[in-house]
């Protein structure tokens, strides 16, 4: 099963692909890695649900958030490769959480990615992770995720 009928199974839509809000690009591939910009949860208006953990936003809230984010990497994945099939391996997440200074359950709120990238992947969507709190975020959105994956040709 591609993960493009995986998407399809779990009732899911990749959104279209954001466009900068500043000077960089979406993405850079380079040799067989494909790296892609911080993405967060927009929503189908162009806007972010504004959202603190552990003061505004709870755990199960930013896992959705999250889910979110991880659908907006795969679209740009989508639009990068083409095709999701070509993603060989999630190499790496970087997940940031706008958090409360005393909230420390970073990860079970980055696993809303994770667990997308697995569902929609497969074991090529196991990948290492750092799950870190912030001060603050763009658009005091809820959580920020990056990307490296590896590629086939």
């Amino acid at each position: 099963m591609t993960p493009e009928q995986r998407l399809e199974k779990l009732g899911l839509v990749l959104p279209p692909c954001p466009v900068p809000v500043g000077n960089y690009i979406p993405y850079r591939i380079t040799g067989n890695l494909l790296y892609v910009s911080g993405q967060g949860p927009r929503q189908p208006d162009g806007t972010y649900k504004e959202g603190r953990l552990g003061l505004t936003m709870n755990i199960e809230q930013g896992y959705a958030e999250a889910r979110i984010t991880g659908l907006r990497l795969l679209a740009v994945c989508k639009e990068a490769l083409g095709e999701l099939s070509r993603i060989e391996a999630v190499v790496k997440l970087l997940g940031m959480v706008n958090a409360e200074a005393s909230f420390g359950d970073h990860p079970k709120v980055i696993n809303g990615c994770s667990d997308l990238l697995v569902d929609v992947l497969g074991e090529a969507g196991r990948h290492a992770r750092s799950a870190i709190g912030m001060n603050s975020l763009p658009s005091r959105m809820a959580v920020e995720i990056e990307a490296i994956f590896q590629i086939k040709p």
